[in-house]
């Protein structure tokens, strides 16, 4: 049985290891540009209370975590004021096709009603090398609006 939950601060090294293999997959040649230690110590600020992210923590029957979902709260005027991105999403590969993202989808659905945004948006990944994942967002009621651009600092 799958048991989701929001993670405490004191989980954020799973949710770091949960960013650090999502990026592996993505990334593989840039592994060395993610050093686990720098993103412990992120998961560890921005999961406080006041840091406007939180991590849904997805756990199988043995207690492993088998996914994640980071969400972070945004703020625009198209929104209504405040909404909710999902950042970051992994699901480890021997689960998937399990619902494991669907089930984590939904409950990041509840908790963003519960916060009372009117508006959940997520970040177009590359087509047609990830249609998969834009697949799997459209079929849970996401529809396409663009891609998303980024200016580093």
């Amino acid at each position: 049985m799958l048991n989701i939950q929001l993670a405490r601060i004191d989980q954020s090294d799973l949710v770091a290891q949960g960013v650090y293999d999502l990026l592996l997959e993505l990334f593989p040649a840039d592994v060395a540009s993610f050093p686990v230690a720098k993103l412990q110590q992120a998961a560890f600020q921005t999961l406080r209370p006041d840091g406007g992210v939180w991590s849904l923590l997805a756990f199988n029957e043995q207690e492993q975590v088998i996914g994640m979902l980071n969400l972070s709260r945004c703020v625009a005027i198209y929104a209504g004021g405040e909404f909710g991105e999902i950042a970051e999403m992994y699901v480890r590969p021997d689960y998937r096709s399990q619902k494991v993202g669907e089930q984590l989808m939904a409950r990041a659905k509840r908790f963003a009603k519960e916060k009372g945004w009117a508006v959940l948006e997520v970040g177009a990944p590359d087509v047609p090398r990830c249609q998969r994942t834009v697949d799997f967002y459209q079929r849970n009621g996401f529809n396409m609006v663009g891609p998303r651009l980024e200016f580093s600092l």
